[in-house]
């Protein structure tokens, strides 16, 4: 029996509607042999996980945690509808500065978009989706919550879940991104049966994170580098942010962790890895809704 659950965690803890949460060839080793090709929106093979009985939408949380040390950081690129006007007059939904730091420390990464992102900063879409380093993933298109009560977001109604997702595709691929993956990250984590049920068909994996970085919004990045460091298993998926007005001490919390790691014998991969290697293992069984 599928058990559902609502993934709600202090990672997007964004307090008010508009203020977003934030906002790869793999150098660490070649895809599984045993990748499947994705249903639909990216036209490269990706691992996939299966979807649950009656086509239900997959979530994966975290890789196996007896197939080595690997852990994949991720980076939401969030910007809402409502916050062009606030772009236009200086604010930064984007972080060049993080992007730089992960492709001089050869650290691949995975990046979930939103389609609002991808219009508003076409040309650093455009060179991460080009960039082997990294792989883009979907995120909505303007980080509308998929269930009420989610952080003060604003909230898309059921049938309107599923075109939200496409036109984020759309966004992205027209921003220069030719392969974003079957990938999906529900905006602040925040999902229910019938958001599941809504995207079903889809052919995405609804990825979620088992480590919250705690950087939306923070100003002291040993605190976040200490949570990332505490909460790092084999397998792990870390939620971070993208966005220099959210969450400012981001770079400064790579250039901490990433060492550190790397001495503990963690090798940093991407979360199609990851997915790759999980082939219906540990907590992600297919159709397995259980939080992160």
């Amino acid at each position: 029996m599928i058990s559902v659950a609502r993934s709600v965690t202090a990672a997007c803890a964004l307090g008010a509607a508009l203020a977003a949460c934030g906002t790869a060839g793999t150098p660490d080793g070649a895809r599984p042999a045993h990748a499947r090709p994705a249903a639909s929106p990216s036209a490269t093979r990706t691992p996939v996980l299966t979807p649950g009985p009656g086509h239900l939408t997959p979530v994966f949380e975290h890789g196996p945690r007896t197939l080595g040390k690997t852990v994949a950081l991720t980076f939401d690129a969030d910007m809402t509808a409502g916050q062009g006007p606030r772009a236009a007059t200086g604010e930064h939904f984007d972080n060049p500065g993080l992007i730089g730091t992960l492709r001089t420390l050869k650290v691949p990464a995975t990046i979930f978009m939103t389609g609002r992102w991808a219009e508003e900063y076409p040309a650093q879409a455009r060179s991460l989706g080009h960039d082997p380093q990294f792989e883009v993933a979907n995120h909505s298109y303007s980080h509308y919550a998929f269930t009420d009560d989610c952080y003060g977001l604003p909230t898309i109604g059921a049938d309107r879940m599923k075109s939200d997702v496409e036109r984020a595709y759309a966004a992205i691929r027209k921003a220069g991104v030719p392969n974003p993956l079957p990938y999906f990250r529900f905006p602040g984590g925040c999902y229910d049966h019938q958001a599941l049920r809504a995207l079903s068909g889809i052919g995405v994996t609804a990825v979620q994170w088992d480590v919250v970085s705690g950087d939306a919004f923070a100003t002291d990045a040993d605190a976040v580098a200490r949570q990332v460091l505490d909460g790092v298993k084999p397998g792990s998926v870390v939620i971070m942010h993208c966005t220099r007005s959210a969450a400012p001490t981001t770079e400064r919390v790579v250039r901490t962790i990433v060492p550190e790691l790397r001495k503990q014998g963690y090798r940093f991969v991407k979360v199609s890895d990851l997915i790759g290697e999980t082939n219906g293992q540990g907590g992600n069984r297919p159709g397995s809704l259980t939080p992160g």
